[in-house]
């Protein structure tokens, strides 16, 4: 599991974000993990804020660890 304050880059887009998102994060991947989303039943996202300072969240498997 990430943890909160770790970087990390976004290394995979599903298509529930906007336009607008993908190409900021396209610019800069990278971000500081600020929290954590309950996504459904048993899993668990991570929520994270990039430069600028807007946030969205994201599953496991589409950010790793820099």
């Amino acid at each position: 599991m990430m943890e909160i304050g770790q970087t990390v880059k976004v290394c995979r887009l599903r298509d529930r974000i906007s336009a607008e998102v993908i190409d900021r994060i396209k610019k800069n991947p990278k971000g500081t993990v600020k929290g954590y989303k309950m996504v459904d039943g048993s899993g668990v996202g991570v929520v994270v804020q990039f430069e600028g300072g807007f946030s969205t969240w994201f599953f496991e498997d589409e950010v790793e660890r820099v």
